[in-house]
């Protein structure tokens, strides 16, 4: 009995010691994961929404884990402080300027910090330093985007397919145009409508040749028309002279529509001569006496003229005269009838 005792109470004992040393075990690795037992710095960031980060997550830097989170602890009202706690052996690698984001080990693993960016000639982070943060689209965000785009999506490929039947019903312009049997007739005519179009632009472009080639032959028309330099010369001078003459007659037509114009104003002016004689009915009175007057005075004239030509005294005289203008009217038909 003593001996079976004694047995058991070693098997206990090695039992206990293996339960022990993987205790000591786990700790040792889960503080070597979680760098429980290595030296760290503690430094600070604020996010406004960290998106289910917890204590004890990770931060990485340029792909390496240098710390974990210490503390995540609300401070004001959309204002979330984050205390990391950052290793002493990547310390010399993080910079003053570097920043903070949330990610995630994966499209839906565990929240993290990021730290990225960092230049070579500032500083490196001490106790207590807090760390600009950029804020970045959650996944809940990013989902609600990819469910809009998705929307939008479904809704152009029903526009799509909306746009697609009422062409395959031949509706609107395209439809039309896609359901129309004698579209290719058409086609057809209208090329060979182009085609006599292109023929006749040839038969005119050699047409158009041959009359350049009739125009470089010596001794043609045209060609003396377009190489002699007397012609162009003689064309020049004539337009020259009518244009002189065009001169001259706007000149002339001037002076006639000032001559003119002065007429017209002395006509309507009753102080002027010509006014006086279209205005005044008294002068025209005494004009047109004067007129008749003159009428009579020519016929009394006339009266006495033939008294004369009976008087004794100067009869010998007219008959002479008609003598000799009887002589020469009959010398000049006898010169008619000779020729």
């Amino acid at each position: 009995m003593r001996s079976s005792s004694g047995t058991r109470a070693v098997i206990v004992g090695i039992f206990t010691l293996l339960g022990i040393a993987i205790f000591a075990l786990m700790i040792l690795t889960l503080g070597s994961q979680r760098k429980t037992f290595t030296s760290s710095i503690m430094v600070k960031s604020f996010f406004t929404n960290v998106n289910g980060l917890q204590k004890g997550n990770n931060i990485w830097f340029t792909g390496v884990k240098v710390g974990t989170i210490r503390n995540v602890s609300i401070i004001e009202s959309g204002k979330v402080e984050v205390e990391m706690n950052i290793d002493q052996t990547a310390k010399k690698f993080i910079h003053k300027d570097v920043r903070a984001k949330l990610s995630s080990d994966g499209l839906i693993g565990n929240k993290i910090i990021e730290l990225y960016g960092g230049s070579v000639g500032i500083a490196t982070i001490e106790e207590g330093d807090v760390i600009a943060t950029d804020t970045l689209l959650s996944t809940d965000e990013l989902m609600n985007t990819l469910s809009k785009n998705n929307d939008n999506l479904l809704g152009i490929t029903g526009n799509l397919k909306t746009i697609t039947d009422q062409i395959v019903q031949g509706k609107g312009t395209l439809g039309k145009v896609l359901n129309d049997e004698t579209l290719p007739e058409q086609i057809n005519l209208l090329a060979a409508s182009l085609n006599r179009s292109a023929l006749n632009i040839e038969k005119l472009s050699a047409a158009a040749s041959e009359y350049t080639a009739k125009l470089n032959t010596p001794g043609n028309l045209a060609n003396d028309f377009v190489t002699d330099t007397t012609i162009f010369a003689n064309l020049r001078a004539l337009t020259q002279r009518l244009k002189v003459i065009s001169d001259s007659s706007q000149f002339f037509i001037n002076s006639l529509n000032t001559t003119g114009k002065a007429l017209n104003e002395s006509l309507k002016n009753p102080n002027t001569p010509l006014g006086m004689m279209m205005t005044d009915q008294k002068t025209a009175g005494q004009i047109k006496t004067t007129l008749s007057n003159l009428q009579s005075a020519t016929e009394k004239l006339d009266e006495d003229l033939e008294a004369l030509q009976h008087n004794f005294l100067l009869r010998g005289y007219f008959r002479k005269k008609a003598k000799t203008e009887n002589s020469k009217e009959k010398v000049l038909i006898d010169t008619t009838f000779s020729n």
